[in-house]
């Protein structure tokens, strides 16, 4: 019987959503494999965790290139990108509790090109005017992963309705970044 791998990683993101410290016993039966099998496919947790950051990394430069960031204003574009990084959510959730993608030398190079392009969003929206400047781009970039993070969890637990996950965000998001004029 031949495993498709990316099926398997995909039921694995899916299991670790739901539950983060699931073993690797409950990740296998949640995709329909053995224990065995697993391990031929990915050589522990470690390995799997690895395996899932470069799949939630891929899906996030996806979401990004779907969302046009340079197109129209910098308001609507971040809309866009929270509606295109919405299928990735709960992944995303999962991965950036995972302290062990974020400590040492080890860092996947594919963090730093999000934030920079997420960055660069944000940056535009100031020179823009549309957003404020007291506010730097590296913390609306971490606010944006927070609030993506904290949405799928609420969806996920059944506290917030799936069809608002992209207005909450946006809503609260460009709410607080949004520059005022002073009258």
């Amino acid at each position: 019987m031949s495993v498709d791998r990316d099926q398997v990683l995909r039921s694995a993101a899916a299991q670790l959503t739901r539950k983060g410290s699931s073993t690797l016993d409950e990740v296998a039966r949640a995709s329909g494999i053995s224990r065995a099998t697993l391990h031929r496919h990915f050589a522990g947790r470690d390995a799997l965790i690895r395996a899932l950051e470069d799949l939630g990394l891929q899906e996030c430069e996806t979401a990004l290139d779907l969302a046009r960031l340079g197109e129209g204003s910098a308001q609507d574009a971040l809309r866009r990108l929270i509606k295109e990084i919405e299928p990735a959510a709960g992944l995303l959730a999962f991965l950036v509790t995972e302290n062990q993608l974020f400590e040492g030398e080890d860092r996947h190079e594919g963090w730093s090109r999000i934030d920079d392009r997420m960055a660069e969003l944000f940056r535009r929206g100031q020179e823009s005017g549309e957003f404020r400047i007291d506010l730097s781009t590296a913390w609306l970039t971490d606010a944006l992963y927070g609030l993506v993070g904290s949405a799928a969890w609420a969806v996920l637990d059944g506290r917030v309705a799936a069809k608002d996950f992209s207005y909450m965000i946006a809503e609260l998001l460009i709410g607080g970044a949004q520059r005022r004029v002073e009258s």
